[in-house]
């Protein structure tokens, strides 16, 4: 039987900084490394959202990623 371990875990905001040339919408990423893997979502959501009130732009995206490790 194969088992996984999160072994580091990254959350991006992404916003929407302003529009280019012909309208379309342009984004920001701020990268958060080294946060606990036993974060839970909602931990993270709350922690971005607190984050995002400094920034004058608008939040657009939260993403998390996990990186796993597969054994067995």
């Amino acid at each position: 039987m194969k088992f996984t371990k999160i072994v580091k875990t990254n959350f991006n905001l992404v916003y929407q900084s302003g529009l280019n040339q012909d309208g379309k919408p342009t984004y920001k990423r701020k990268n958060y490394n080294n946060v606990k893997s036993t974060s839970s979502d909602e931990t993270i959501y709350q922690v971005a959202q607190a984050l995002a009130s400094l920034c004058v732009y608008s939040l657009e995206t939260i993403e998390r990623d996990d990186k796993k490790e597969i054994y067995g």
